[in-house]
């Protein structure tokens, strides 16, 4: 192993054109940390929040960018005991667009056997998000009604194939041109976003009634016909994005206005207070895995020098799917 790396460096917070490649030390895993070769990186909204300082705790520049990655386990931190020196695994840590990346050895999962890294990105991130918001949280239940934001992307495309598989009816929205690739993942109704009202068609899809569930993960504009389009009294929406800016929900709105369950989810926080939920979450995904919900993932992979102008597609929500960086 070299004592130097590429990696790609956020040096100020003026959003993914300021990103630039650099060559910096090879990290070492602390107590209860494991250093893995990244084999692939994964890209999500998040890193593009982070580049203009707008993520909730995320790093201050000058940072090292993205925090989900794929590779082999090459050194163990003091303590790591359930992870084993050449094991594949995939996880979440910091500085991931680069060569090598520290990953918390409590937070990783194995990459199932017979997938190549980069097919795993998304397990603990995406589909975990979208099961957590679908299952535990969500309370989904055979026969209920869920809308799906941003359904083309990557947890919206898990989301829709587990509730379909879980069966419920699917009304998804997406950019026009994205709904094929929706329609095709089962989504029994796509809405245009761009350029439909999304409570109104959910209204008439629904009879007036309203969804069951809404897993909400825009913001904005969104979020607002996100709770006039969950059902009322029993309606659950669970926020898990804020890509589309915030609004504000007062005690008064839920009283007289709003009269459903408001549920927040952040995959992170889910694992570190919640570890046993966390862990059924993984159980469950090996059981979609092993039924062919869960297929070997494809996402559209990137040498890291492209990962400024991959974020920035993602930002403008150009991307369709797993977008993926390999060092």
């Amino acid at each position: 192993m070299t004592n130097t790396m590429r990696a790609l460096r956020q040096p100020t917070l003026d959003g993914p054109a300021a990103m630039e490649l650099a060559d910096v030390p090879v990290p070492a895993p602390g107590p209860g940390e494991v250093l893995i070769r990244v084999s692939a990186a994964g890209v999500n909204f998040a890193d593009v929040m982070q580049t203009r300082g707008t993520y909730h705790g995320g790093p201050q520049a000058p940072y090292l960018a993205g925090f989900e990655s794929a590779g082999e386990v090459v050194a163990l931190g003091e303590g790591v005991g359930d992870v084993r020196l050449g094991q594949h695994v995939i996880g979440t840590g910091y500085a991931a667009f680069a060569e090598y990346a520290v990953l918390p050895a409590a937070g990783v999962a194995p990459v199932p056997a017979g997938w190549r890294d980069e097919q795993a990105l998304g397990l603990v991130l995406n589909w975990a998000t979208a099961l957590a918001a679908l299952r535990p949280l969500g309370r989904l239940a055979a026969g209920e009604t869920v809308l799906v934001h941003a359904a083309a992307g990557a947890v919206g495309q898990a989301a829709v194939q587990m509730a379909k598989h879980y069966g419920a009816v699917v009304i998804a929205t997406a950019s026009a041109g994205k709904h094929d690739v929706v329609r095709a993942l089962g989504a029994d109704h796509v809405i245009d976003y761009r350029s439909e009202d999304v409570a109104a068609r959910v209204a008439e899809l629904t009879g007036g009634q309203g969804v069951d569930l809404v897993l909400e993960s825009v913001g904005g504009e969104t979020f607002t016909a996100s709770l006039a389009a969950a059902k009322r009294v029993t309606g659950r929406v669970v926020v898990f994005g804020v890509a589309g800016g915030t609004v504000p929900v007062t005690n008064w709105d839920l009283n007289f206005k709003h009269h459903i369950h408001l549920i927040g989810l952040h995959i992170g926080v889910l694992i570190q207070h919640a570890p046993h939920i966390f862990g059924e979450l993984m159980a469950e995904l090996q059981e979609l895995q092993a039924a062919g919900v869960y297929p070997p993932g494809e996402p559209t992979v990137h040498d890291l020098a492209e990962g400024p102008k991959v974020l920035a597609e993602l930002e403008s929500r150009a991307t369709v799917g797993k977008q993926a960086l390999r060092p």
